[in-house]
């Protein structure tokens, strides 16, 4: 699907830059509400829709977080491909340590499953098992360490969401390790500064702050993927999305909000 792989990235990845953590920035409770849209013929098409939630759970008798991802084609958007994916990541209540996740693809169609599960063999490292069955039924599993904290595209939310942006200038860089079920690798976000926002079909606009995921080409030169807008106070919520595709172009808008911890200092009207 035209935005499935970029909203998802984007959705999970935002404000993984800084350092310094600022007080917990989500309580369970929050859902977050997304309009999706897609540039066609340069017309712009509502696409589908997408959830976001945070709940409490308890995994292995440790008390726990979790967040899915609900993602809908519309009914149009149907006649031409169908939508369905689930991503679900659980993360210690403590200290938002990863400890599994799993993606459901459902695409035309074809499926495909992506599952993590999260161990510590030191304090210092992390060992993500990773099993992948692909849309013609094969599996392939991967079973990697690091010397340092493995995310999935859930879990790095959630824990980038609690940095103290307020030293943050533009320009500023950060990699981190992400496994996407199917492998571990560098990603790479860089800070472009501030501005303003307005949601796409609403009179509602949002003090922002502007980043960008960018990934390398085959020449080894970066290309932005992702420049996406979170808001500027205390509860990082991403607003918009602007996806940077092969065939064109995808943009996500925040239509709705409820159950979060901080008052909504960034909305302008």
């Amino acid at each position: 699907m035209f935005f499935r792989r970029h909203i998802v990235i984007t959705l999970l990845l935002l404000l993984s830059v800084g350092h310094g953590l600022a007080q917990r920035a989500f309580l369970a409770g929050e859902i977050l509400h997304y309009a999706l849209y897609y540039n066609w013929k340069f017309v712009w098409v509502r696409a589908g829709s997408a959830t976001m939630s945070i709940t409490r759970t308890t995994y292995d008798t440790i008390p726990a977080l979790r967040t899915r991802l609900l993602m809908r084609g519309s009914s149009e958007a149907d006649n031409y491909f169908v939508l369905r994916d689930t991503l679900t990541s659980i993360v210690q209540a403590s200290n938002l340590r990863p400890l599994a996740y799993n993606k459901h693809d459902v695409e035309g169609t074809s499926y495909r499953l992506r599952q993590v599960t999260y161990s510590y063999p030191s304090p210092n490292s992390c060992r993500a098992f990773q099993r992948y069955t692909h849309k013609d039924g094969r599996v392939t599993q991967k079973d990697e360490t690091r010397s340092t904290q493995i995310h999935d595209m859930l879990s790095i939310m959630l824990h980038a969401r609690n940095y103290n942006t307020k030293d943050w200038k533009p320009g500023r860089r950060i990699t981190f390790q992400m496994t996407d079920g199917n492998g571990v690798s560098t990603q790479t976000l860089i800070y472009r500064g501030k501005e303003k926002v307005k949601i796409k079909g609403t009179t509602a606009s949002y003090r922002c702050l502007k980043l960008s995921f960018v990934e390398k080409n085959e020449k080894g030169k970066e290309e932005e993927v992702v420049t996406f807008f979170v808001t500027d106070d205390s509860n990082h919520l991403p607003v918009r999305l602007d996806m940077y595709l092969r065939f064109g172009s995808a943009k996500a808008f925040l239509m709705g909000y409820r159950g979060i911890k901080n008052p909504m200092q960034a909305k302008l009207k």
